[in-house]
């Protein structure tokens, strides 16, 4: 297994990986033929901001299970591509947290006691004291656009330093912000009232140019803003502008719009502080992220422990480990389900006892995996399962229901098809055995796996002895043989077209079986149906 690393990861965080006996190829970013065939080979791709991942370079990567980003920010890779080839996404958030933070309130010191302009002048020979007084931080208002990590960090030395903390942040409940000592408030009151904003938010299309001309307008005269999250959640021509005329009175940043920023406008005036993407870059903080994203990408190739996953829900290894039997299950569910159904526009998901209380996202991939992995040329799984669906118009509805009879936990897959309804049921017994419960709610219990001939039959004298007949002068072997029929109702009972209840068999046999036989089978007068299914 070969493991690609295109930028700068702690040591330790490689021999981890060298130490399972998987090859390591560290590769330059800016050696663009180098990384292209390490990528033809590679099972994951350990990164960080250096890296452009691109749909393109993707495309060469035709083993590729994970892309591990040491480090927070995902905006350099194309997500959707990865997504759609079912490429798992990780970065290492909180990894560097204290380290960002620390830089964050280093710029608002320098901001409030003109740390670098006063440098400047002394270097030059002068001596101009009396000009370039600042202020205490006690009694100020700092303003945080984003309470996860980083802004709560930011906010507990900004406490210590007694001033008030105000954040915006929609995600975040407002039992912990009353915890951490947080005032929440609306974007515009948090404009308003803060001596200092400070932007610790991710970069989505929402928070593209967060900080424009217009909310720029809004902010309390001479605010000073800081930014050690990502350039683009700035307009930076607005934000000179409003530099210039004093409506902001000075500026941090640490990222940028376009890096390195050429040709800014931000870096030709004095009351602006830059620095060159360091937030993160401390020794600690290096070390960190570079171990953690290596623990990850392992845990994630040997055990398929998900960890801080960007596009699928995180897992811990307990929950995966409950998890993994139904996953399999939901899969051959579906497997199951589109090879006797065909082409479908619905799918309906029933989750009852403790199956709803697991990672139903998942489930309802894993189905949608094992449908769609019949179907597409693509790669079909976990990741690219719900992508690949919608792509094709295929709507998935899901129910949580309990059982009062029978089975208590069981997965239910409906498939609404172009000429039927179809519908199978299944469990999985002691922890890992997989089994059939019902199909078109007629129960059935029957091993879900190997080589099944599915049929479908009136209830009426001889059909076992005909279809042992058929596949034993075929040399076919069976395995085993699960009969079901609807329950009777009066003397009459359910009966199928011709007399007879209405009936199903699976039965499991030892090898192929031939279309030749399926067309035998077929021409029994009691069977109305009858298909294989390879699980």
């Amino acid at each position: 297994m070969k493991i690609l690393v295109t930028d700068k990861i702690a040591d330790r965080g490689l021999e981890l990986l060298r130490a399972e006996g998987w090859q390591v190829e560290p590769v330059s970013p800016k050696e663009a033929e180098a990384v292209r065939r390490g990528l033809a080979e590679a099972t994951a791709w350990i990164l960080r901001s250096g890296t452009q991942v691109t749909a393109e370079l993707l495309e060469a990567a035709p083993r590729l299970k994970v892309i591990g980003r040491a480090g927070v920010g995902v905006d350099n890779i194309d997500l959707e591509a990865a997504t759609r080839r079912g490429i798992l996404v990780m970065n290492t958030p909180g990894g560097n947290a204290v380290s960002v933070a620390e830089h964050t309130f280093a710029l608002l010191l320098a901001l409030a006691r003109r740390v670098p302009e006063a440098d400047r002048s002394t270097r030059s020979g002068e001596w101009r004291k009396s000009e370039f007084a600042g202020f205490e931080l006690k009694g100020k208002t700092l303003g945080l656009v984003g309470l996860g990590r980083i802004g709560q960090e930011v906010g507990r030395r900004a406490q210590a330093f007694e001033m008030t903390v105000l954040a915006h942040d929609p995600f975040v409940a407002a039992a912990l912000a009353r915890d951490l000592g947080v005032e929440l408030v609306s974007l515009d009151e948090l404009l308003a009232r803060a001596d200092f904003l400070s932007l610790h938010v991710t970069l989505t299309p929402e928070t593209e140019r967060l900080l424009n001309r217009e909310r720029l307008a809004r902010c309390k005269r001479g605010m000073r803003i800081l930014n050690t999250a990502r350039g683009e959640l700035v307009d930076d021509a607005a934000l000179a502008e409003a530099l210039a005329s004093g409506q902001v009175a000075g500026a941090a940043l640490d990222v940028f719009s376009s890096e390195p920023p050429k040709d800014s406008p931000l870096l030709k005036l004095p009351n602006v502080i830059a620095t060159p993407h360091i937030g993160g870059s401390t020794a600690e903080a290096q070390e960190e992220v570079g171990w953690r994203i290596a623990q990850q990408v392992r845990d994630y190739l040997k055990d398929g422990v998900v960890r801080n996953a960007v596009n699928l829900p995180t897992l811990s290894a307990e929950e995966y480990r409950r998890l993994k039997p139904y996953l399999e299950l939901a899969e051959r569910l579906g497997a199951f389900a589109v090879q006797v159904a065909g082409p479908m526009a619905r799918v309906s998901l029933r989750y009852a006892g403790e199956v709803g209380e697991l990672n139903t996202h998942l489930l309802r991939n894993a189905v949608l995996k094992g449908i769609l992995g019949r179907v597409v040329d693509e790669p079909a799984n976990l990741v690219s399962a719900a992508t690949l669906a919608a792509e094709r118009g295929l709507t998935v509805d899901e129910t949580y229901v309990r059982r009062e009879q029978g089975f208590p936990d069981t997965l239910g897959v409906t498939v609404h098809a172009t000429a039927q309804q179809f519908s199978v049921e299944g469990t999985v017994l002691h922890g890992a055995a997989l089994r059939i419960l019902a199909v078109d709610e007629i129960d059935i219990e029957a091993p879900l796996e190997g080589t099944l001939i599915f049929m479908r039959n009136r209830d009426v004298p001889g059909v076992i002895g005909q279809v042992g007949t058929i596949l034993g002068s075929r040399n076919i072997n069976i395995a085993s043989f699960a009969l079901g029929r609807r329950e009777q109702s009066g003397s009459m009972g359910s009966l199928g077209p011709g007399g007879g209840a209405e009936a199903v068999a699976l039965v499991r046999v030892d090898g192929a079986v031939p279309e030749t036989v399926l067309q035998a089978l077929r021409s029994i007068p009691a069977v109305t149906f009858a298909q294989v299914v390879e699980l």
